[in-house]
């Protein structure tokens, strides 16, 4: 299978049914953050060791936002379309992760810079993309709905990346950095 087509050479892209849309469509948008995201999980997993029930699930995540993405990139128009294939069991997965790694943090009492430990670094940047692509997602709600899931499942997957970068920012012997005030 060739990766290149050539049909994109003029800024234009198949939507997933065919139809021709401008690269910066915003369905392409935002199916382009959701890749972005993904490639930072995977990332984040790559440097994770001796820690295989993370990157388990940082995997099954990945799986998730794949779908999703497709989903997001497919023409709403057309008969065959990709759902986005979430479940409210998928947001109660991220919940249920929060709730475990926060029993053995320490109480949040202050805000905090990211840093720490690269890997909390990481995790850092990958909510921050997350947030930027619920944002766009929020956009094209406005434009063509999408599924109610969507948006909550990546509302609830930026605070898992941060509970997950404070986990293991202690996991990797780092250290919290608070935020002071100048005052």
């Amino acid at each position: 299978m060739k990766i290149y087509t050539k049909t994109g050479d003029r800024g234009m892209t198949s939507l997933l049914g065919g139809k021709r849309v401008k690269k910066h469509h915003i369905r392409i948008e935002a199916s382009g953050m959701v890749d972005e995201l993904n490639a930072w999980l995977g990332l984040i997993a790559d440097s994770l060791l001796n820690q295989p029930e993370t990157v388990k699930e940082l995997q099954q995540i990945q799986s998730l936002l794949f779908t999703l993405g497709a989903a997001l990139s497919s023409d709403p128009d057309a008969k065959n379309i990709i759902k986005p294939n979430l479940e409210e069991k998928d947001v109660e997965a991220l919940e249920q992760g929060m709730d475990t790694m926060n029993k053995s943090l320490p109480e949040l009492r202050n805000f905090i810079l990211p840093g720490g430990a690269v890997q909390a670094s990481y995790c850092q940047i990958a909510r921050c993309i997350c947030r930027k692509t619920e944002r766009i997602c929020t956009q094209l709600d406005e434009i063509e709905k999408l599924d109610e899931l969507i948006l909550t499942y990546l509302n609830r997957l930026s605070d898992y990346l941060f509970v997950l970068s404070r986990n293991l920012c202690y996991a990797y012997g780092g250290k919290e950095i608070k935020w002071i005030s100048r005052k």
